[in-house]
């Protein structure tokens, strides 16, 4: 890096993207980017004096091509000008996930792959080891609550890191210790088929050098990868790791004993609620436990974990009144997430709101989409969110909300969502998607309070 003096970025704006940005901004090279449209992430980006535009405008770039280095992400289109004007005039170009690889050189790199939970467990990764071990860097697809960022910095020589399946990106990695929490179908429009999916999480494995832990199940063996391998499960007890006497309180936090393969670390209580979070936990503490951390660490860390920005994130929880936001845009997901919330508030009506992203991943998963979005109480279905792809004809939100089975379900445009859920009387509403529905949060947080007088 050191030929470079100038770090450009487009799509600088995506959570992976950002924290490359921060990190080459910690670093003291001047950073600047692109993005389509600006966001919280932008702004904060901004406040840390990085230079963000939002229109496709050549102009912005350095014009120094010898000193200037180009990174981008396979999400923004071919077509976007400054994309364009970059390659015609030879600047060097470095896909995000060639960059992460790159960054993890010489470190010991613990990674958490998965078609969802990787989020998650890799933001407790990091916080168990700032806790309750000797700390460590970390490149994380979402914002932490505790730290309040997607980048941790650290002498110490470990890096935690978020192993995207999406363009492949994972296969730039050679994790020390991994864990794979799900190989279940997504981005088919790069894979085309499950096994080819399935295909890319074995390459992944064969990549792990030290200890690969792998969710119960899940098929990935011995043949695959020269890492020893290690399950986890839930409540599974014949896995290496899995949680016993399982208990749950009145805020939907969880208590549990971790059993490992050399012992039992007893009375766990979980820092975020839902049972998914123990599922997490267990996977977490599972890599810590084998990268040496101490069970008291563990029990530490877990326990102090705020959680990350987007998954199952509580931001009103009154009597009569609850508002979750989750990043869930695949149907095991939303599944996972809407049973979770049923679990931790029995007998209450749920109302999902629900914006689908991308039309292939709808296309290809409508009736599965339909199945989960069908466990809520009522469905409010916004219109899909494109992303990187151009319509397809006969692909609309339809093609799900003609399968819901859920009492009451209603279809709207993104621009009637908070006019409708002003007139609606909910007990508990949930927000589920990739794409832009996050700008909502901050509106329907003010619209809520205003019912109970905060």
């Amino acid at each position: 890096m050191s030929e470079y003096k100038k770090i450009y970025f487009l799509g600088i704006g995506g959570i992976g993207m950002s924290a490359i940005a921060r990190y080459y901004k910690f670093k003291g090279y001047p950073v600047a980017g692109y993005d389509r449209t600006p966001s919280d992430l932008t702004h904060e980006l901004e406040k840390e004096g990085i230079d963000v535009h939002y229109e496709d405008d050549i102009d912005f770039i350095p014009k120094d091509v010898e000193s200037t280095l180009v990174v981008y992400t396979p999400a923004i289109p071919e077509t976007l000008g400054e994309f364009v004007y970059v390659k015609e005039h030879n600047y060097t170009l470095i896909k995000r996930s060639r960059m992460l690889g790159e960054l993890s050189q010489g470190q010991t790199c613990l990674a958490v792959a998965g078609t969802h939970g990787k989020t998650t467990t890799s933001t407790m990764v990091a916080h168990i080891l700032n806790t309750g071990h000797n700390g460590c860097s970390a490149f994380l697809g979402g914002i932490s609550k505790n730290y309040g960022t997607n980048l941790l910095m650290s002498q110490t020589p470990t890096l935690v890191a978020e192993a995207d399946e999406f363009d492949r990106s994972f296969l730039q990695l050679s994790p020390a210790i991994a864990v794979i929490t799900a190989m279940d179908a997504d981005h088919l429009d790069i894979y085309g088929t499950h096994e080819e999916y399935c295909k890319a999480f074995r390459q992944f494995a064969a990549k792990v050098t030290g200890k690969l832990v792998i969710k119960k199940g899940l098929p990935v063996g011995e043949a695959d990868t020269g890492a020893r391998i290690f399950s986890y499960s839930y409540d599974d007890t014949s896995a290496d790791f899995h949680a016993e006497n399982i208990t749950k309180d009145e805020l939907g936090h969880y208590t549990f004993d971790l059993v490992h393969p050399k012992g039992r670390i007893c009375g766990i209580r979980t820092g975020v609620p839902g049972w998914v979070n123990v599922e997490n936990s267990i996977a977490a503490g599972a890599v810590c436990l084998l990268h040496g951390v101490s069970p008291e660490g563990i029990r530490k860390g877990i326990g102090t974990f705020q959680g990350v920005r987007r998954r199952l994130d509580v931001h009103i929880n009154e009597p009569g009144l609850t508002y979750i936001d989750d990043y869930a845009h695949h149907p095991k997901e939303l599944a996972s997430a809407i049973s979770s919330i049923k679990n931790m508030f029995p007998g209450r009506k749920l109302t999902a709101i629900f914006q689908p992203h991308l039309f292939t991943r709808t296309r290809d998963f409508a009736a599965d989409f339909a199945a989960a979005l069908s466990l809520a109480d009522k469905l409010i279905l916004l219109d899909i969110y494109p992303a990187r792809e151009e319509p397809i004809p006969g692909v609309t939100s339809e093609i799900i909300f003609d399968k819901v089975t859920c009492p009451e379900k209603v279809l709207l445009a993104k621009e009637e969502l908070l006019e409708y859920v002003g007139k609606e009387d909910v007990d508990i509403l949930a927000t589920f998607g990739a794409g832009n529905i996050d700008r909502f949060i901050r509106p329907l947080v003010e619209l809520l309070s205003e019912r109970i007088g905060k």
